[in-house]
């Protein structure tokens, strides 16, 4: 048996750059990190005592005497690209998915890890499970959508990630510890109750078409400007949160499905009780807010958001790991 456990992250700069119909002819770029809270993967070799030879079990389950049959595209896809055969899979998750943190992602990062590490492939190197992972919901599954978030399940921590024709580069930010806790202390997060899947909204709002390409250059160009925020210890943090106003209302422009009225209401509220900024996580038109919000504003946010459930989190920096293997015990 095999457990995986995969941070989800936050995406605030960016998003949509790194769609690689975009970053093959223009550079893009995106700044998240990962927060302590994950999906966790089981998988497991099946015992040969049922007239099924897959079982699967995320929101609901599958049992299938052939891999054709399994109705979930990323699993089918993963097992098929790895001869993974007779296993037991088993999903779980500390927050939704389809709600804008990358959690199909993750999964798929995750899963692939677990059946890295069941077939005897222990450590396998961060950018190979990225590149992976990308492969299958990018090609093998047809989803549409960048590749930040496997990156970001695959390396985990706070990074800035580069896109060109040639590929990516993950770069950590080097910014101390006490401004990072400030900053995390700053972010404040609020899940509306919307839910949709990332690749719908992407096909609905066609993102990277020449006529948000100027949009999507101004925003590439917000990545910069906030990671020397983070950097240099000179600069005001709260210039962070001006930024994510900025970017959330150049994103709000590349496509309608992007927000809907109720959440711009939301946000509305939340920057008229005292947030410097904020915008959804994701693709767009549901899941989660996130505000920057001065510690003496908080409480008065949290007020005027009181139907929304707030989240805690803390950043994280490990991606996707194995907590437990005994597939050599097993096999």
């Amino acid at each position: 048996m095999v457990i995986t456990k995969t941070p989800f992250r936050m995406s605030f700069f960016g998003g949509g750059t790194d769609i690689e119909d975009y970053f093959r002819e223009n550079e893009g770029a995106v700044l998240s990190t990962t927060f302590d809270k994950y999906c966790y993967v089981t998988v497991r070799y099946l015992p040969g005592f049922f007239d099924y030879s897959t079982e699967l079990s995320y929101s609901r389950i599958e049992r299938v005497a052939d891999t054709e049959d399994i109705q979930h595209p990323a699993i089918r896809n993963a097992m098929k690209m790895m001869n993974m055969h007779k296993i037991r899979l088993t999903y779980e998750a500390d927050l939704p998915a389809r709600s804008g943190l990358g959690t199909s992602s993750s999964f798929a990062v995750g899963m692939l890890n677990a059946f890295h590490a069941l077939r005897g492939n222990t450590g396998i190197d961060k950018k190979k499970l990225a590149d992976e992972a990308i492969f299958l919901e990018r090609e093998l599954c047809r989803e549409a959508g960048g590749w930040q978030d496997q990156i970001a399940a695959a390396y985990g921590g706070f990074n800035r990630v580069d896109f060109n024709r040639d590929g990516y580069k993950v770069t950590p930010i080097a910014f101390s510890l006490e401004r990072k806790k400030k900053l995390n202390e700053n972010l404040l997060m609020f899940f509306t109750g919307f839910s949709r899947l990332s690749s719908d909204v992407q096909r609905s709002n066609h993102v990277t078409d020449k006529k948000n390409h100027d949009v999507l250059r101004r925003m590439y160009g917000l990545v910069e400007q906030a990671e020397k925020v983070l950097t240099d210890e000179s600069r005001d943090l709260d210039e962070f949160g001006y930024l994510l106003d900025t970017t959330w209302k150049m994103k709000k422009r590349t496509g309608r499905a992007i927000s809907t009225d109720c959440i711009d209401c939301l946000y509305q509220k939340g920057m008229d009780a005292g947030a410097y900024g904020g915008k959804l996580l994701g693709a767009g038109n549901g899941g989660f807010l996130i505000f920057y919000v001065p510690p003496q504003n908080q409480q008065r946010v949290k007020e005027v958001l009181k139907e929304l459930m707030y989240i805690p989190f803390k950043f994280e920096g490990n991606g996707s790991r194995v907590i437990y293997n005994s597939s050599k015990t097993e096999d």
